[in-house]
Formats: structure tokens, sequence, C-alpha cells
């Protein structure tokens, strides 16, 4: 009897102590499958034993439950740390043949967080196991009561095994697996039993031990080493890119990235934070600084071949340039010395750097305890270190500043010499309609004349910008046509469909868009006016908020040294030129769009009316400038813009629109507004508006 019991200890069953499901099994009886994960205990007494009285029944009974839990805690962990699934294929048979109905037919997806909680489970039931040996040793070698040195040997075994069943119950019953299975063991760690919680402690540092190599291959290596999809970073699958619905233009800016610009794709597009994955412990700001800095560490481990060259070559002209000019440190705000393109790669992640975030991690990994302030704090050292070098990568070795100054001088129309020769050129070409097939070739032509004529030869970014003409979506007129019905949500002329386009390579697709050129539309005779004119609202968008606006950029960049830093500001300069020129307010941009087309329309008509159509015409064009010039103002005047955050540009706008009262005076004559109004100084109407 001593023996049976020992043997059932640790889930071995006989005659005496049996398997309640294996002897209805021989009994023909039909089990359920779900039977063999069920919570009933299973090991029982014989029936047919009679020598036994009921107390002890109870007892032996209570004892033996523990053989069971430790018989299906082996089980899982057995099936768990099973590798049988890299012979086969990637799956995973279950080795318990025979163990249970349901065991013997299923198929196991592998999971390496679950070999992880096997490999504790296999730690805590070696104690077990070591108790029963002890206590056999102790009852051959000693004649004592059998039944309380067993049960005293094995207390404290009646307040973890059987919670362990149950939590091994709870996986395989919701096929846990990755971050949901840390969960779980995170929330039963706080159980208030201290021998339980120190065991579950281990299984999780068991579980964290996984996920911190994940995190190393993605953080040192920008590797996503994820077989089995338990990390909470994802490779984001085409098929799954639905940003469309949520993010303007995104989709396109998606279609448009070049086919072998995987790095672009991969910084926009690639990776992705799965949420059902991320353990609930973690907060969605580290997990994001998680994605970044593995982003980061992929770009600065894997740069193009394209810019390892360019930048190889760049650097060995900076370093001639530095000995002309006897170590001056006037040629470059960063000076670098040349260097060997072979090694540029290590470079832009020095391998001290790298062993400084292994180190961060390995620290975390060998706490015997998880540590979320420290987790969050390692994790944000390592966003910086990453950020701290791909803002070098961008702004130094890519010259970032430098593109920032090209778009601002060729779409922001800062060349104004260029853009009025260029005009000059074309303008016997843009009085005919455009040909489909030819209209591109034959506008870059004084395009190109342009920039011989006012682009100097050492401006290395003209070369990046180019024309384009679209051959379909546009309608193709003649300039010389009757403008009077046009509209400014349609195009005046074929010439419209004229765009801009500046070509970005890595790595500054990660600032400038997700993708590898810029195209924007420009109606040219419009922006070019509006450019150079020096009395009117021209100067006031280019001066007050593209110059303001640049300006309070380039102090930001040279404080920052943070990439994610650098990014929020150039977002931050977006977003203020749109809003301090009203391209956000629809009512406003569509009436200064039709002020244009009016204005286009006064020109057409003085060159090409003759005197007895012209005057009534002119008339119409008036009438109507007043109209909208008036509704213009009266939208800007409104209470809603004026005290909105836009206030302080919008009233410098009005300033220079209503100097001298003009259009206060004609919006009231349109809006019929007949009360007196005593006259004020023009001085003191500009201090109150």
């Amino acid at each position: 009897m001593l023996h049976e019991l020992l043997l059932a200890l640790v889930g071995y069953t006989g005659d005496l102590i049996i398997d309640e499901r294996e002897h209805q099994k021989s009994l023909g009886i039909h089990l359920h499958p779900d039977a063999a994960i069920s919570g009933h205990r299973c090991f029982k007494l014989a029936p047919d034993i009679s020598f036994i009285d009921p107390s002890e029944r109870d007892l032996i009974e209570r004892l033996i439950a523990l053989g069971f839990y430790y018989r299906e805690l082996d089980r899982f962990a057995t099936k768990s740390r099973n590798l049988s699934w890299i012979r086969s294929g990637g799956v995973s048979l279950s080795p318990l043949d025979g163990a249970s109905e349901l065991s013997s037919h299923e198929t196991e997806s592998p999971s390496v967080y679950r070999r992880a909680i096997g490999n504790g489970l296999v730690e805590e039931l070696s104690v077990y196991r070591s108790a029963v040996l002890q206590i056999e040793q102790k009852l051959l070698s000693e004649t004592m009561p059998v039944l309380a040195t067993v049960t005293q040997g094995l207390n404290k075994f009646f307040v973890i095994l059987p919670p362990l069943y149950e939590l091994v119950l709870e996986i395989e019953r919701h096929d846990l697996r990755g971050g949901k299975l840390l969960n779980l063991l995170h929330k039963r760690f706080h159980c208030g039993v201290p021998e339980l919680q120190a065991c579950i402690q281990r299984l999780l540092w068991h579980g964290h031990q996984v996920l911190y190599n994940q995190l190393a291959s993605w953080m040192v290596y920008g590797v996503l080493q994820d077989q089995h999809g338990e990390f909470f970073i994802r490779r984001q699958e085409d098929r799954d890119v639905e940003y469309g619905s949520f993010i303007p233009d995104t989709s396109d800016k998606l279609a448009r990235l070049s086919a072998d610009d995987k790095s672009s794709r991969d910084w926009h597009f690639g990776f992705h934070i799965f949420l059902d994955m991320l353990p609930e412990y973690i907060p969605m700001r580290t997990a994001e600084s998680i994605l970044f800095a593995g982003k980061s560490i992929r770009i600065l481990r894997n740069p193009t071949p394209g810019f390892k060259f360019q930048d190889a070559l760049y650097n060995q002209q900076k370093g001639k340039c530095s000995q002309k000019v006897h170590g001056s440190a006037g040629c470059d705000p960063f000076p670098k010395e040349p260097i060997n393109g072979n090694m540029i790669g290590e470079e832009f992640l020095p391998q001290s750097e790298a062993d400084k975030i292994e180190t961060m991690l390995q620290e975390l990994k060998e706490s015997l305890e998880f540590h979320k302030r420290s987790f969050e704090c390692s994790v944000e050292s390592i966003r910086t270190v990453a950020a701290s070098h791909l803002w070098q990568l961008v702004v130094v070795r890519a010259d970032l500043n430098g593109h920032l100054k090209a778009l601002k001088d060729y779409f922001l129309l800062a060349k104004g010499d260029f853009f009025q020769c260029f005009l000059e050129e074309s303008r016997q070409l843009m009085r005919l309609p455009p040909r489909p097939s030819t209209a591109e070739a034959e506008i870059t032509v004084p395009f190109q004349l342009a920039a011989i004529k006012t682009i100097s030869e050492g401006d290395r970014y003209f070369s990046r910008v180019s024309l384009r003409m679209p051959s379909f979506g546009i309608p193709v007129k003649s300039s010389q046509v009757d403008l009077s019905n046009a509209s400014s949500e349609t195009p005046l002329d074929g010439w419209d469909g004229i765009a801009l386009e500046y070509f970005v390579d890595w790595p500054l697709t990660a600032v400038l868009y997700a993708r590898s050129s810029l195209q924007v539309p420009y109606n040219f005779p419009v922006s070019a006016e509006a450019e150079t004119n020096t009395n009117g609202i021209g100067e006031i968008m280019g001066i007050y908020v593209i110059e303001s606006q640049w300006k309070v950029l380039q102090s930001h960049i040279q404080n920052s040294q943070d990439f994610t830093e650098l990014v929020g500001l150039h977002q931050e300069y977006l977003s203020a030129l749109i809003s301090q020129s009203f391209l956000d307010i629809g009512s406003v941009s569509r009436i200064l769009g039709s002020i244009m087309v009016l204005c286009l329309q006064f020109c057409w008509n003085i060159e090409n009316q003759d005197s007895s159509e012209k005057t009534s015409e002119l008339e119409r064009i008036t009438e109507e400038f007043n109209k909208k010039s008036n509704s213009l103002y009266t939208i800007l005047r409104s209470s809603r813009l004026s005290g909105s955050q836009r206030a302080p540009f919008l009233r410098r706008f009005l300033l220079r629109m209503n100097f001298n009262s003009f259009f206060e005076a004609t919006a009231r004559g349109v809006l019929n507004v007949v009360r007196p109004r005593p006259s004020v100084p023009v001085s003191n109407q500009q201090t109150s508006i």
C-alpha cells in the first residue's frame, strides 16, 4: 500500500489507486474529448477496497489528488517543451499519444512562451518529486505513521499544485500564448499566498526571458524574431493595410512608393503594434517606443547601397574642403571625416552603442522580478539612443536642412527670379493648348532655360526638381477661351495640370512624407504673382508666414538632437503654413481661388477683348470681385475666427488687407448696414483692428 501511494503521488496508478477515466474507458464508457482537460480529479481508491475506514479513505484521496495534479502538469510541460514541430515542418503533434483522447488527436501550434512556462513547471515539479523521494526515504528508514508523514511532507503543495493546474486548464481552454499568456500569469501573481506567488513569479520570469530575447533581437539588431506570431510587434501584411479609411492620403502615398524602396515601406507601413499580444502591464507609449527603436535600428544597420556611396563620396569632398581651408570649420556646420563606404553601416550605429542597448536589456533579463518602472526607463533610454543616431543620420548625413531649403525655394517660390524667368520663357507656349503626348517635354525646355539663367551650378538640389504634366484627367482647353464662366473648382486650361516633383531618397523619406517623391500641382501664374508682388497678399503670405515659420523651424532643428522631436517639429511647421495661410478653411480657400480666377479673367479681357465688349465684361468682373472680396473680409472678421488660435496672424493679415478701411466700408455697404458710424482717423481704425 505504501508503494502504491508513493507511485500515485508521482502520477502512476495501479490496482489500489486507479484513474477513473481509464477505468471507465476499460468498461466501454465513452468519454467526451473535453474530459481530458476537465477540472474533475480522477485519481481514486479502487471501489472494492474494504479494509480502509472512511476517514483514512478521505485523507488518502486528498493526498493522491496531488498525484493527479502532478501528472497533468507534467503532461502540459512535456507537450509544451516538445520540439518535434522542428522536424515536422512547423506542426507539432502531441507527444502524449495514448494519454487521452484529446491529446492523441490534437495538433498543437508551437509556442515559445508555452515552452518557457513548461520549463518553469519542470523546475517546480522537480521540487515536488524531491519531497516525495524524501518521504519515501524517511518511511523506509524509520517506523513512522505513513499518512501523517506524507501529509506533513507535502502540505505546502496543497496551495501550489491545484492553482497551477487551474492555470494550465485556462491556458489550454483559451489557447493562450504570447502576451495573453503573460497577462494571465501577471494576474495570477497577485494572489496573496506567498508560496504560490513565488512559484508564479518564477513562471513569469521564464516567460519574460522570451520577451527580452525578442526585444533584444528587435532593438539591438532590428530583426523581428517571432516565428509563431506571439510578439506584440508584427509585420504589416499588404492585405491588412486599411489606412485609407482613417489616415488621409495614406493609401495614395503607399501606392507611390517605388517598388525597390523597401526601407521606406518598412518605416511607414512595415510594422505595427498588435494589441492582442501586448501585455496589459506594458503601457501603449512604451510599446510605441519599442516599435520606433526597432524601426530606427533597422534603418541605421541597413543603409541603402546608393546612400552608402553618396555619403562616402560627400564625406571625401568635405575632407578635401577642410584641407583647403586649413582646418576651418566654415565648410560644414557638422564637420565629418572622410570614411570608408564599407564601414558606413557600422558608423551609423557604432558597436559601442549597440552594446549599450544590449547591456540594458540584459540587466532587465537577469532581474528575478519584473519592475515596471525600470522596464519603462530602459526602453525610453534605448529609444533616445536610437532617435539620437537617426537624427544624426537624417539631419547631418542626409543634409535634411539643405533639402528643406530646396523645398522652400521651389515649392514655396522663395526663388522668385527663377519662376519669373520661367513664366517669361514659357509665355508663348502657354498661350497654346497643351498637346498631351508632348506637353511635358515642351514645358521642360523653358523650365531648364530658366534654371540656366537664374540658378548657379553650385545648387545641387535643382537636379531633384522636375516638372510633370499628366496626360490624363486634365481637361485640355486653349488659353484663348472665354473665361467668364470658369469656376475656381475647375481648371482654367490644360496647363493647370503642371506639377512640381521633388525626388526624395532614403533616409529622408522617414521625414518628408511616405513616398520617394513629392508631387504638388501648381498654378504658376497665380503662385508666381503671389510671391513676387511686394505690396499685396503675396508679401504677407511670403514674409509673415513662410519666412517667420522657416526661422522657427531652423531654430528648433539646431536645438534638437532627437529624431522623434524633429518629425514633430516638421509637422508643426507644415501645420503652421497651412493654418496661417488659411488653406484649412474651405470657405476662405474657395473664395481666394475665385478671386484669382477673376484676376486672370481681367488680364485676359484687357489683352484680348475689343473696346465694344470690354466695358460690359469689366463691369461684370468688377461687381463679382467686390462681392467675393467683401465676402472674404466678412468671413475673416467673424467671431469664430477672431476667437480661435489663429487670431494673432489673422489680425496682421486684416491690417494689411484693410489698411485704408476700404474693405470695411464696402462690406458695410454690401450688407446694407445703414447705421451711421462716426468717422475715425485711419491710425485709430488700424489700431482697433
